[in-house]
């Protein structure tokens, strides 16, 4: 069965459509650059309306593990999901500070994008996740994944309309969304319960 990943909530209404649908996970997002920041202070009130069967995943861009760990510890998050540079060093890191899941991202739209796969192989992070950038709401070349046997997250421009295809074509273990289940940039409680569905519809064949 692959899972469910809807990221970038930040609002009561967000947890509520993602509580009545039932994803494995939902996302946070800590990167105070990005649009669907939320600070740490909101995260906590809105976990604490969120159905306890899903985990909530920290999205944090070059964060110090320090800040990062205390949310894991506090509870606020339940994985830490890593956006930026860093390196196996930080990974460690954070495991001192904090006994909680890792994910590491990794962008098929880098320069070195050739060596992505090989390098997302060997990463010490308890999952890994494959993105076609920095929220850029696009697909990558999925092509390029045609002898990846490591399991991953797939994200990058996935939406109700692509998401079975890409869960054709290359069986992730777990779809994460974000700009493909938003109106005018906010979620659209409709678009997640098409994008869950077709998952749902597709698994079930």
């Amino acid at each position: 069965m692959t899972k469910i990943k809807l990221c970038g909530l930040s609002r009561p209404q967000d947890i509520e459509a993602a509580n009545a649908l039932g994803p494995e996970y939902i996302g946070f997002v800590f990167a105070k650059g990005s649009r669907r920041y939320v600070s740490p202070e909101t995260a906590a009130e809105l976990r604490s309306k969120l159905d306890p069967s899903i985990r909530a995943v920290g999205v944090f861009v070059n964060e110090a593990p320090e800040e990062v760990a205390r949310l894991l510890n506090e509870g606020i998050i339940d994985i830490a999901q890593l956006h930026g540079a860093e390196d196996e060093a930080y990974i460690r890191k954070l495991r001192e500070l904090a006994d909680k899941p890792v994910i590491k991202a990794f962008r098929m739209d880098a320069e070195d994008a050739e060596s992505v796969p090989a390098r997302a192989s060997e990463c010490s992070a308890d999952a890994i996740l494959l993105d076609s950038g920095a929220g850029s709401g696009m697909t990558f070349n999925w092509k390029a994944l045609k002898n990846f046997t490591r399991e991953y997250f797939l994200a990058g421009g996935l939406n109700p309309d692509n998401v079975a295809e890409a869960i054709r074509e290359l069986h992730p273990a777990a779809v994460d969304v974000s700009s493909g289940i938003e109106t005018e940039g906010r979620k659209d409680a409709a678009k997640m319960r098409q994008l869950v569905d077709a998952v749902r519809k597709e698994d079930g064949k």
